[in-house]
């Protein structure tokens, strides 16, 4: 560095580092989370509320329904979406944000924003899926991105445990470092890591629904949703992959 650049540089001052280290899609599909909760909590009135849910929250009941009014089923055709971007109180939101911030960024980081939201809301239909097969002619409804999150943190899965692969620069011959391999679902079963990943993060969901007969307390979890995002994006990633 010649005396003039370095005085320019002293100029410019030191290089500034970003205040969040997370991609710019994860950060605002963040930031429209709290934001939608800000609104539902500070300024819609409970009626308000109530419409807010009816016309984006995710009940499976709808589909019984509508053999009596074929209209209660129209938002079945968003809500399988829609619920992902509600919550039920600041604890919820909190949790979700802090699990999407931690594996929608390395997909993101691999496949660019628009894909991981892809993957975030195919995972969140997916669990939807799951969840009204399950609570069909029950009542309950869906609200969460946990189902989306879920799915991301099984499309991470397939690569975040793969080792890291180099290749030669063509131009100066330094080793680089190209990514990691999209590891298969035999090479899940194969590798210790993923696996045992995975074999806990199934377990502890699957048992949620004993929770209530230990504890005596309805546990208010949708854990269908967590494992039919989580098989979702586990399965769906290796399509963005070959987009890769």
């Amino acid at each position: 560095m010649d005396e003039e650049d370095k005085m320019r540089e002293d100029r410019a001052g030191p290089a500034r580092e970003p205040v969040f280290l997370l991609p710019g899609s994860v950060t605002a599909v963040i930031g429209i989370l709290v934001a939608i909760h800000l609104a539902s909590t500070f300024i819609l009135n409970p009626d308000g509320y109530a419409q807010l849910l009816y016309w984006t929250a995710f009940q499976p009941l709808r589909v019984v329904l509508a053999g009596q009014d074929p209209s209660v089923a129209v938002p079945l055709l968003w809500t399988p979406f829609t619920h992902a971007l509600l919550h039920g109180g600041w604890d919820h939101l909190l949790v979700n944000a802090a699990w999407f911030a931690i594996f929608a960024s390395p997909v993101a980081r691999r496949y660019g924003g628009g894909s991981m939201i892809a993957i975030f809301l195919v995972s969140a239909a997916g669990g939807a899926a799951l969840f009204a097969a399950m609570t069909l002619d029950t009542g309950a409804y869906l609200i969460g991105a946990s189902g989306g999150v879920a799915g991301l943190t099984g499309a991470a899965t397939r690569f975040i445990y793969q080792p890291v692969v180099t290749a030669r620069n063509p131009e100066t011959g330094q080793r680089m470092v190209v990514g990691r391999h999209l590891a298969s679902l035999g090479d899940l079963v194969r590798d210790p890591r993923p696996r045992m990943f995975i074999l806990i993060w199934v377990l502890l969901n699957a048992a949620v629904p004993i929770l209530p007969a230990l504890t005596g307390t309805p546990v208010p979890i949708a854990w269908q949703a967590h494992l039919g995002g989580f098989l979702a994006g586990l399965l769906m990633v290796g399509f963005f992959e070959r987009r890769h």
